[in-house]
């Protein structure tokens, strides 16, 4: 029986139809096979080099674990073994005071250089690289080292605060109370990074502000408090945030400052400094596999709290008052 031509069209449209929907679908599957193709490299780092020693750390976390034999599940032991650890309260207390210290000063030197050099200065290009410098070196072991030479017996530094009457300036990185501030120096010259986010703040603030401020007869600290200070708010949250992360993570300069020990009476212990002595020094992974969850909650608890916060201090442009 012949079909009318009407419905044999409408066959063969559909079937072209199908065909062509077959196509598509198969040269997407090709696509998707070629974007997984690529990404395969960085999924294959994200769960062996990422995912996969996190899982393992927080499975450590419950166990005693020597490197050496397999690990026994002991529990929560180690994490109710930490509060009567003093070394670790040491730690704890060395690294909020170093935290607490270096952040604050680091952002306020790096904003200040940074209104400095938005002042028209010639060849700000150079000094933009030049500044910079220091927090690309500033966390490697040659300047850590470079560091300790300059507090040691004998350096620059103490023939040079010797020309001020201080004394004993060359031992300050074995001295207890002033060990801490020659690592927050060490931090404080690390401003490069903070400042070019700054300088590039500062250039996004409309002019029509400043001009307005003029009219008004607004003097320079009114101007700094009311416009420049409120239209960086964003940018002060945002560096505050990476600095006070990257400070609780803070190895390198201790581990050289200290030769690996941690000060004098544990001075510059800075948790992770304690974190590796415990690990791989006396061989207790399970246990400083605890201490690091310990440091991953209480930095997700300091940036909750700074984003909790941020909704009093921090304005953007968009928003509407």
């Amino acid at each position: 029986m012949t079909l009318p031509i009407s419905q044999q069209k409408s066959i063969e449209s559909q079937e072209k139809a199908a065909r062509q929907a077959q196509k598509k679908s198969a040269a997407a599957k090709r696509e998707n096979v070629s974007g997984y193709l690529f990404l395969l490299p960085w999924l294959l780092g994200l769960f062996l080099l990422t995912i996969g020693p996190i899982l393992a750390s927080l499975y450590l976390s419950f166990t005693r674990f020597d490197l050496l034999s397999a690990p026994q599940w002991i529990g929560l032991q180690n994490y109710l073994t930490l509060p009567g650890d003093p070394r670790f309260l040491t730690a704890l207390q060395v690294t909020f005071s170093y935290v607490f210290l270096s952040v604050p000063l680091k952002l306020v030197f790096a904003l200040l250089l940074a209104l400095v050099l938005n002042k028209g200065v010639r060849g700000l290009a150079i000094y933009r690289a030049i500044f910079y410098i220091p927090s690309l070196l500033g966390g490697s072991v040659a300047i850590a080292i470079l560091w300790r030479q300059m507090f040691g017996p004998g350096s620059i530094a103490e023939q040079l605060a010797s020309l001020f009457g201080v004394q004993h300036a060359g031992t300050w990185i074995l001295h207890p109370r002033q060990a801490l501030l020659t690592l927050v120096a060490l931090a404080l010259w690390q401003f490069g990074s903070p400042m070019i986010i700054f300088l590039a703040g500062l250039r996004q603030i409309p002019r029509e502000l400043y001009e307005a401020a003029a009219v008004d007869g607004a003097g320079p600290l009114r101007t700094f408090f009311h416009i420049t200070m409120p239209m960086l708010t964003p940018l002060i949250f945002f560096n505050m945030i990476l600095q006070m992360i990257a400070a609780f993570q803070a190895f390198t300069p201790a581990f050289i400052l200290s030769g690996g020990t941690g000060g004098v009476l544990d001075s510059s212990l800075f948790y992770t400094l304690y974190i590796y002595l415990e690990g791989f020094g006396n061989f207790r992974m399970g246990y400083a596999s605890a201490m690091a969850w310990i440091l991953l909650l209480l930095i997700a608890l300091f940036t909750g709290i700074a984003f909790l916060t941020s909704r009093h201090w921090v304005f953007y442009q968009d928003e509407q008052h």
